[in-house]
């Protein structure tokens, strides 16, 4: 019996060495789809201060007269409460944004209404757009 609760024991042991499901790679970036330029949205300044950020998949992308930027749009709540941050990664082929929303930290013990709006944010590049794919990362 001895045995046997050892063996088990050391079978619970190498289990936990295989690492936690967790460790799995990341998945690949999404492609966004495109919007014509001036597609309605209600404009958010990029505020990296959110706090309860949580990883949201743009809806779609558009140009911006800055080619050295490019025009995010989402799904939040309203801009007296929630706000958004996005962060870039750039190749030679394409940019991959990590769009973030949450709350704003003056509403946080706030009561907020609950009503979707379209919203957009515009995102600084390093180099002009041009043919580049727009990709996110949730």
């Amino acid at each position: 019996m001895r045995a046997f609760a050892l063996l088990a024991a050391f079978c619970v042991v190498l289990s936990g060495a295989a690492g936690p499901a967790s460790a799995q790679p990341p998945e690949a970036p999404v492609a966004v789809p495109e919007t014509p330029p001036g597609t309605p949205a209600l404009m958010f300044a990029d505020d990296p201060a959110i706090v309860n950020a949580y990883p949201t998949r743009p809806q779609f992308w558009s140009r911006v007269a800055d080619e050295r930027m490019v025009r995010l749009h989402f799904s939040t709540g309203t801009p007296e409460c929630y706000g958004v941050s996005a962060t870039v990664q750039e190749s030679a082929t394409d940019v991959v944004v990590d769009l973030r929303t949450g709350t704003l930290p003056g509403a946080v013990d706030r009561a907020c209404i609950a009503i979707a709006v379209f919203g957009a944010v515009d995102v600084p590049l390093a180099q002009p757009l041009g043919n580049r794919r727009v990709l996110s990362l949730t």
